[in-house]
């Protein structure tokens, strides 16, 4: 993902400082990954009828701290690959050794967080921390390189569909559902979409560099149907859902987001060449996801207030 806007070329620690902050401040991978933590942690309370507060607040601040980890590997092995300076290679200054220390120490946090939880409420806690760690860690860092193996955008939609919502869960309850299950596919689906579209601008440079993500596989065209269709399929779970009664019938208040979508359909189907004018179709995706997974959670919550 590198949409991020980027510093001038400065140097000094106050520079430093600024270019590490950036990394938090304007990745909206970052904060993505609370929503579907809330949404499991949603289902417990209004569905299944349990909370635990002290859980759900440890857990959050592991959950912070392995996003912060995901955003600094992937930019500090973003840059170590050349991927930002393909085209542009006296603009950016050479990443600091710095942003590979926060990642390690936040994933260090993380796991720590993930072994105390495991000791009080049980021990799959600690298979979904060391899952999501693998798919976080090795997104972009060797060995394994998902994102170079075109397994990018499947472990994210896992990362922030089933092992998030269902480990939020698990915190409470201590067991899982089917149900809860199909609703981890909601945020699944829009979070792979957004993989998706956000890699449809750096299609000659992840291909320069030898990513061969999904668009980089199939060309930026059939990608534009893919995330389409991914988002299509998101709304899908959520009105069959509500037929079957899975979910309540607040949870239409997702398909608040179709609008979004076709909006950035409209854009995307012209725009898929042009990067410039290919970002409303993105910023527009990012809106889907945040009224979808939103809307779905606060419709679950509505359920335990009527």
């Amino acid at each position: 993902m590198s949409a991020a806007p980027r510093p001038v070329a400065e140097t000094g620690f106050a520079a430093r400082l600024w270019r590490i902050a950036s990394l938090v401040r304007y990745r909206f991978f970052l904060y993505a990954g609370l929503l579907p933590y809330l949404l499991g942690a949603a289902w417990a309370w209004a569905i299944a009828g349990a909370f635990d507060t002290a859980a759900f607040w440890s857990a959050f601040g592991g959950v912070v701290l392995s996003v912060i980890g995901v955003e600094a590997f992937n930019e500090y092995f973003d840059a170590r690959m050349g991927t930002d300076r393909v085209f542009n290679p006296e603009d950016i200054p050479p990443i600091a050794q710095a942003v590979f220390w926060i990642g390690t120490v936040a994933f260090a946090g993380a796991l720590a967080v993930g072994v105390y939880l495991a000791w009080h409420i049980g021990w799959p806690i600690i298979v979904f921390a060391l899952l999501g760690g693998a798919a976080a860690i090795f997104y972009e860092a060797p060995p394994i390189r998902w994102s170079y193996r075109g397994l990018g955008e499947l472990v994210i939609a896992l990362s922030y569909g089933p092992w998030m919502v269902l480990g939020s869960l698990y915190l409470h309850t201590r067991s899982v559902s089917w149900e809860a299950f199909a609703a981890s596919l909601v945020p699944a689906c829009f979070i792979m979409a957004l993989a998706v579209v956000n890699a449809i601008p750096d299609f000659h440079q992840d291909r320069l560099v030898g990513k061969r993500n999904l668009v980089v596989r199939f060309g930026r065209e059939p990608a534009v149907r893919l995330y389409l269709g991914l988002a299509i399929a998101g709304l899908a779970i959520v009105l069959i859902g509500v037929v079957a009664k899975m979910f309540p019938v607040g949870c239409l208040a997702a398909l608040l987001a179709a609008p979004l979508v076709v909006t950035s359909a409209r854009t995307s189907l012209r725009h898929h060449s042009a990067p410039r004018e290919f970002l409303p179709a993105m910023r527009a995706m990012v809106l889907a996801y945040l009224v979808a997974t939103g809307g779905f959670a606060l419709g679950i919550v509505a359920q335990a207030v009527r």
